[in-house]
């Protein structure tokens, strides 16, 4: 077992113990996580260890990104399991805020996270008019993929990983690519912005039968886990397709459309995209990216895979 971690709830503290770290020259990375913490994200912590000496894993439900009626109430947690974990990479502080957010009721703020499903269910301000209203916006890339669904999710996510960039100052961010719309919707907010922090993207993680691992896998039956393995099959066949020479997307989109239908699934997008704008592509041409998003059951499931213009 490594160190103890020291666990920061406060922004203010947080702030100054970065900012002590730097002014003795020392880089940092921060690892963004909403906590229930598997192999995927121990990956990115040993990528952030690359970085930099002081690596800081924020533990985060960010309510902000839910709307109403999806699943913040029954996302998964477990604190002190994600603390042992992260003690045994070596991680020495976490960065575990009650709320980032300004609200009317601040009942049972500093208590952690155990109970946040239960007092809130979206992320409307207060009454009151001191509730939280300033968002950002990533315009264009928000817009396609989850965005379609999940109108208010980006902005979400766009805000609170700025709050998080703003509290810990970091040097390096390092994010999944299985998110991969976040990933270039921060990258491209960080760019337009003039964030002084480098973003780095790091692959899928997946499990031994090749499901993309996530915190939402918990809530799949054993047969819905069984069924959710014709995501990555598909996505497997499109890359030897275009190997192949396969280049019309239309083609490659319907193959995977059919597979996971067949498989049971309902069906939010399957879309192949540009990897730099997210734009959608009639041709593999220049680097792609394969998005899906599926539903088995009540669990909401994404995964990808980048692929390159066929060589000849």
């Amino acid at each position: 077992m490594g160190e103890d971690i020291e666990v920061i709830r406060d922004k203010n503290s947080m702030r100054n113990w970065s900012r002590t770290r730097r002014a003795q020259g020392e880089k940092i990375c921060l690892v963004p996580t909403m906590g229930y913490l598997h192999r995927g994200h121990l990956a990115l912590v040993e990528e952030a260890k690359k970085r930099a000496p002081r690596v800081v894993v924020s533990i985060y439900i960010n309510r902000a990104q839910f709307a109403v009626g999806e699943d913040l109430s029954t996302y998964p947690s477990n604190f002190e399991g994600d603390l042992n974990k992260l003690k045994d990479l070596g991680v020495h502080t976490v960065f575990f805020p009650s709320d980032l957010y300004v609200r009317e009721d601040n009942a049972g703020a500093g208590h952690g996270q155990a109970n946040i499903a239960s007092r809130y269910i979206s992320c409307l301000e207060g009454k009151s008019g001191n509730g939280h209203e300033t968002w950002i916006r990533v315009e264009k890339m928000e817009t396609p993929l989850c965005g379609k669904s999940r109108p208010i999710f980006f902005r979400g996510v766009a805000t609170v990983v700025a709050k998080l960039f703003n509290i810990v100052e970091p040097d390096f961010a390092v994010f999944g690519k299985k998110d991969y719309q976040q990933w270039r919707l921060i990258c491209r907010m960080v760019r337009d912005l003039d964030f002084s922090v480098e973003i780095v993207g790091c692959g899928i993680v997946r499990d031994c039968d090749g499901l993309a691992l996530s915190s939402r896998n918990v809530h799949l039956s054993p047969k819905e886990r069984q069924d959710a393995l014709s995501i990555c099959r598909s996505l497997n066949r499109v890359k030897d397709a275009v190997c192949d020479g396969q280049i019309h997307t239309g083609i490659l989109e319907c193959s995977v459309l059919e597979a996971v239908r067949n498989a049971g699934a309902k069906i939010d997008y399957v879309e192949i995209v540009d990897q730099e704008t997210l734009r959608h592509v009639d041709r593999i041409d220049l680097p792609v990216v394969l998005c899906v998003a599926v539903w088995f059951g009540g669990v909401r499931l994404i995964d990808n895979i980048e692929l390159q213009p066929p060589t000849y």
